[in-house]
């Protein structure tokens, strides 16, 4: 009989393949198995993550004013689209004061509601959805410089319903949609000076030269002339040019619309027909300091 220590226990092996047996594998795995249970369900009952920030730390939900904000600048104000002259004036009656709205085309100088259709459908204005409505157009401004440094004014125009607009200001045009300011200022010389010129449009062009640098933009709000009773917001894109050929002394040129007319019958040539329309521009010279900014 053996009397001493007793030897270090190590379990059975299987003799076949020398792989403790399998009740030691799975004795030994099940607290692993129930660790992993626990946890599961720790993880799946809990209603909030295992690890959180502090509230506003990193992320700031907006305040009424700061959402309020960022619609504005995301959204634009509404725009609105008409079908016909007809269903403008409807819309614009009980929006506008009455006495105003009725001089539309009427008072000498003014123009009607089938010129703002028009304006509207071309894109060269935009009218919000509001009360009272504001229009808004982008404008470019050309300062011809002449002789001894005067600026190109137009006095006046006459109009097509035989009244006179009076004016003093340098020349000045509507913008077309995707047009740039230098663009419009040859599309514009074209129309309302191009009649004083006899070879046609390309020598047109080929007088004007834009003076570098003198770009400028600003906003103006304020009432409209042509439609009495309308705000409007101009958006005005000036430029200093030259234009060759030029009289030296006052002159007119009539207005010559470089699309032509159409003969198609359609909304927009019934509408073009019943619009009160510039039919002469009368220029003059004038010092830079008697123009009004």
């Amino acid at each position: 009989m053996f009397i001493g220590p007793s030897p270090t226990h190590t379990p059975l092996l299987n003799r076949r393949n020398n792989h403790p047996p399998r009740t030691a594998t799975v004795s030994s795995a099940l607290p692993d198995l129930f660790l992993a249970a626990i946890s599961l369900l720790f993880l799946c009952s809990s209603p909030k993550p295992l690890l959180s920030l502090p509230p506003n730390r990193f992320s700031f939900p907006p305040t009424h004013r700061r959402r309020s904000a960022a619609m504005s600048r995301r959204s634009p104000p509404p725009q609105h689209r008409f079908a016909n002259p007809q269903s403008l004036s409807d819309w614009l009656e009980p929006r506008l004061p009455s006495d105003s709205f009725a001089a539309w085309g009427v008072k000498p100088g003014t123009k009607n509601v089938h010129n703002l259709w028009l304006e509207l459908s071309d894109g060269e204005t935009s009218i919000t959805d509001s009360t009272p409505p504001v229009r808004t157009v982008n404008v470019v401004t050309v300062r011809v410089i002449g002789k001894d440094g005067k600026i190109l004014v137009e006095g006046r125009q006459d109009l097509s319903d035989g009244s006179v607009r009076e004016r003093f200001l340098p020349l000045s045009e509507k913008m077309k949609p995707d047009e740039t300011p230098d663009e419009a200022v040859f599309r514009a010389v074209r129309e309302e000076l191009g009649s004083i010129f006899d070879y046609g449009e390309d020598d047109v062009v080929g007088r004007i030269k834009i003076v570098p640098g003198s770009y400028s933009r600003r906003v103006e709000e304020k009432n409209s002339m042509s439609y009495p009773g309308l705000p409007a917001r101009y958006a005005l894109h000036s430029v200093d040019a030259t234009v060759e050929g030029l009289p030296e002394d006052d002159f007119c040129t009539d207005e010559n619309e470089c699309d032509g007319e159409s003969i198609e019958d359609s909304e927009e040539t019934r509408a073009a027909g019943k619009a009160v329309t510039v039919k002469r521009h009368h220029w003059k010279w004038v010092s830079p300091g008697s123009i009004r900014p």
